[in-house]
């Protein structure tokens, strides 16, 4: 088990990299942006060892069109299966709960993760349509997401 540091952190750009090295974020041009206000971030630091300082893990929670949604979340490869992921989703569910809402809507590439922690798949016709994914052209052919939501 290795040592780990959460902390609040106002570097969104410095978790962006970060995600798209664990395949959470693309960069595809025809990919349509949708308007995102960052709510709070988190990063998690390795605590000693020959990789301490080094980040493992982050989590952006943000507002889409007046929702609280997941926009990242993603462990290092070499750090998943231990807590960190299920802390870090802790966190936001909570923050998103402090802030008066209701629910937490994401995209998982990994839905058993989210699923074990309370989430529940919604049919895309169902969903908000506030997502890139729906407009990335991977979306359907490389990449199988499921819109995912927490009722709190």
């Amino acid at each position: 088990m290795i040592d780990y540091i959460v902390a609040e952190t106002d570097e969104y750009a410095a978790l962006v990299p970060f995600f798209m090295e664990n395949e959470l974020e693309f960069t595809e041009e025809d990919a349509e942006e949708v308007p995102t206000d960052i709510v709070k971030c988190w990063r998690v630091n390795a605590a000693g060892g020959e990789e301490d300082g080094k980040l493992i893990g982050g989590f952006v929670l943000a507002k889409r069109e007046g929702r609280f949604i997941c926009d990242g979340i993603a462990v290092d490869s070499r750090h998943r299966g231990t807590d960190i992921g299920t802390e870090l989703l802790r966190l936001g569910l909570e923050e998103t709960k402090r802030l008066g809402g209701d629910k937490l809507y994401l995209v998982a590439r990994a839905p058993g993760f989210f699923r074990k922690n309370g989430f529940e798949t919604i049919k895309r016709e169902d969903a908000p349509n506030f997502f890139e994914c729906f407009t990335c052209p991977q979306y359907g052919k490389s990449c199988h997401p499921e819109v995912m939501v927490y009722e709190i």
